[in-house]
């Protein structure tokens, strides 16, 4: 069955309003469930070091330094409260792309060098009290 060309036109505007309407809710819904989950986290304190889930070392955020991480095959920095890893010998490098954390509870991952830095302390928050 051929279908007049102005039908086509507005079936294909249509669907393109929905689409538009479709993409829009989603991200409406992505920012909204971001800034619920975000609000919740406090500033970190410190670090928390572990290696193959062993803890090696804690260093406080509030203290600026560069430290050799597992043998030297990871290197942390802090500096103005936040930490990042700023050399790695993993193949990907995925760990140094991760970037700046410090919000309490935030992590850093080195899958090859078994290693995790995750900030720790700050405020806490009371999530349930049972009485």
């Amino acid at each position: 069955m051929i279908l007049p060309v102005f039908y086509m036109k507005g079936s294909a505007h249509k669907s393109k309003r929905w689409d538009l309407l479709l993409v829009a809710f989603f991200l409406l819904l992505s920012a909204a469930l971001y800034f619920l989950l975000r609000q919740g986290q406090t500033a970190g304190a410190e670090v928390l070091v572990r290696v193959n889930g062993q803890e090696t070392a804690r260093y406080s955020l509030a203290e600026e330094g560069e430290y050799a991480l597992n043998g030297g095959s990871n290197i942390l920095v802090i500096s103005g409260g936040e930490a990042w890893l700023r050399e790695a010998n993993c193949p990907d490098k995925l760990c140094v792309r991760q970037g700046k954390i410090h919000l309490s509870g935030q992590t850093i991952t080195c899958l090859p060098n078994k290693l995790t830095v995750t900030v720790v302390g700050g405020e806490q928050t009371v999530d349930v009290v049972v009485g």
